[in-house]
């Protein structure tokens, strides 16, 4: 594997989420509710969905690893459930991709909206699509309605740059608007992807002792391209 190669998948594994390192954009209000969960110990439902990309997974693991120091969390994708999800009182449950739940699984998270008023849980779920578009069955779907619902609203271009341009900053490089609108142009749209390759591309800068420039990103991003897309890291 090349050292370029290597760069991404180190940098792609050390990324940990937090509720401070989301870049918010038109987020405020989901981002202050997701706060509110870590102090609180009563019921609480939210319903996050939005295109893939937009950042969901970010906010759940996140909001898992920071409530995690003041409640207890459990953080599942809809795989992980079989029949059963454990409750304990004052927890945060937190399920993503609801719209695959098997039927049990529906039937166990049903009975988890059924117990949680009454042992004060708190409920975060996360899919791609709003509450009515969901593949679920009628009772669970109409509970996951009654949520508090938010669509994640994804970063426009203008914003995206100006968080690459501020990432860069705080990483204190020199970084060129050629470079910025290149990744925009040519990278993953997603901004954690497009955060990451900046990373690689001041790693590999540092480590060759050569300039930030556009040759240098070309040969990240065709080093990212060879990765095997099934492998753990890769961008």
């Amino acid at each position: 594997m090349s050292t370029q190669q290597q760069l991404l998948l180190d940098l792609k594994l050390d990324q940990t989420p937090t509720l401070e390192n989301f870049v918010v954009g038109r987020n405020e209000e989901l981002l202050g509710r997701l706060q509110a969960l870590k102090a609180g110990r009563s019921f609480d439902a939210l319903y996050l969905w939005g295109a893939e990309g937009s950042g969901k997974s970010h906010l759940l693991n996140a909001t898992a690893l920071e409530t995690a120091e003041s409640r207890p969390v459990l953080l599942l994708s809809a795989q992980q459930i079989d029949n059963d999800i454990p409750a304990v009182a004052g927890g945060l449950i937190i399920i993503d991709d609801i719209e695959s739940l098997s039927a049990e699984a529906q039937i166990a998270l049903f009975r988890v909206f059924n117990a949680a008023r009454l042992i004060g849980i708190a409920i975060l779920l996360a899919g791609r699509l709003p509450p009515l578009e969901l593949s679920l069955r009628e009772d669970l779907r109409t509970r996951v309605g009654q949520n508090l619902i938010y669509e994640v609203q994804t970063l426009t271009d203008h914003e995206k740059s100006a968080a690459l341009r501020r990432h860069a900053l705080l990483r204190g490089m020199r970084l060129d608007d050629g470079i910025v609108h290149y990744l925009m142009r040519h990278g993953r749209r997603d901004l954690p992807s497009l955060m990451a390759m900046l990373d690689g591309l001041d790693r590999l800068s540092l480590e060759q002792k050569r300039p930030l420039t556009l040759p240098l990103l070309r040969e990240l991003m065709q080093s990212s391209l060879d990765l095997d897309p099934n492998e753990p890291g890769t961008i």
